[in-house]
């Protein structure tokens, strides 16, 4: 997929920049399976505390892996049956009963495909490598192609949402009630969204997601759909950061990023209180609000912007010393 200056930057102070992570699924892991090189989603799994979900985001084939997040290694692979060969995965959830969707929505070039796809299977039982069957959506966008990758079910009503991936700022686009698998989905704009989005998730109890993008993040009360922003995201500078969920309790976010042995790190969600789960709705601002002292659009790419100004001055000083020292 396209990047941008800002993110190359980012890849040059990330391994400087970038806290060890440690080996507790709540705390941070690192993925450890040489396969997975390019981990684009990640969700936590209800049915198996613990282990987190991921998958590589093109050029790999039909495959979900199973991370532990105790120790980092894959415990499962599962080959989905019936979708055919994958584009651009881009994101993973996982909905009411345990299904699992898989967000084929990426689009390297900016809006040339004409409809993008989704995949649903039921969240194994038991982890062991094995073929899964999965439900093949075709989906288009009311308002014509685009680029993805983030996707995220409601907990609680199963509709499936998608957010575009726009440096200037996105769109929140709601799914039909319920996906059909013998017509095309059209996904309507319902929110703005003012972020550079790589990937989103909902909260547990579903009153709360969380968006990502390479530099930072947003955190917005669901609100019944009405979107109210709460509160700019401390995210962990990644050398390419492109995942999040929650975990199962709620109380913690996960960030992960593309690469080998890819770090996932743990940071804090706003409003997150006691053990009964997630946070609850704030009342700052809206959509387009910055009563949580972040700027109005697209924070990331502002501090994107910082972090290119600092990057090219240490790559511009390292040559200038070794221009010197020959």
């Amino acid at each position: 997929m396209r990047r941008s200056l800002a993110f190359l930057a980012g890849a040059l102070l990330a391994g400087a920049c970038a806290a060890p992570a440690s080996a507790d699924s709540d705390g941070g892991f690192t993925i450890k399976d040489p396969r997975i090189t390019e981990s684009s989603g990640l969700a936590a799994s209800r049915l198996h505390p613990g282990i987190y979900w991921t998958h590589n985001d093109s050029d790999d084939g039909p495959y979900l892996y199973a991370v532990d997040g105790r120790t980092g290694k894959t415990v499962a692979t599962v080959t989905l049956r019936g979708v055919g060969r994958p584009r651009d995965v881009e994101a993973i959830s996982i909905g009411p009963g345990n299904e699992i969707y898989v967000g084929d929505i990426g689009d390297n070039f900016g809006g040339r495909w004409p409809y993008v796809w989704i995949y649903q299977l039921p969240e194994p039982r038991v982890l062991k490598d094995q073929t899964v069957r999965a439900t093949q959506y075709v989906v288009k966008y009311a308002n014509g192609p685009r680029d993805a990758e983030s996707l995220m079910v409601h907990p609680r009503t199963g509709r499936v949402y998608i957010i575009d991936k726009k440096e200037d700022g996105g769109h929140l686009y709601e799914g039909p009630a319920r996906l059909s698998s013998t017509g095309t989905n059209v996904f309507r704009p319902v929110a703005a969204v003012d972020l550079w989005a790589t990937d989103a998730a909902f909260s547990p109890d579903g009153e709360q997601f969380a968006v990502r993008g390479y530099f930072g993040g947003i955190a917005y009360a669901w609100n019944g759909g009405r979107i109210k922003r709460q509160a700019r995201l401390e995210v962990p500078l990644q050398r390419q950061g492109e995942s999040v969920t929650y975990t199962v309790d709620g109380l913690r976010l996960l960030y992960g990023s593309e690469g080998s042995d890819s770090p996932v790190q743990p940071g804090s969600v706003p409003g997150a209180h006691g053990s009964g789960g997630s946070a609850s709705p704030s009342q700052k601002g809206t959509s387009r609000a910055g009563s949580d002292g972040g700027t109005p659009l697209n924070a990331d790419y502002k501090v994107g912007a910082v972090v290119l100004a600092v990057g090219l001055a240490l790559v511009f000083g390292l040559k200038r010393l070794l221009g010197r020292k020959s």
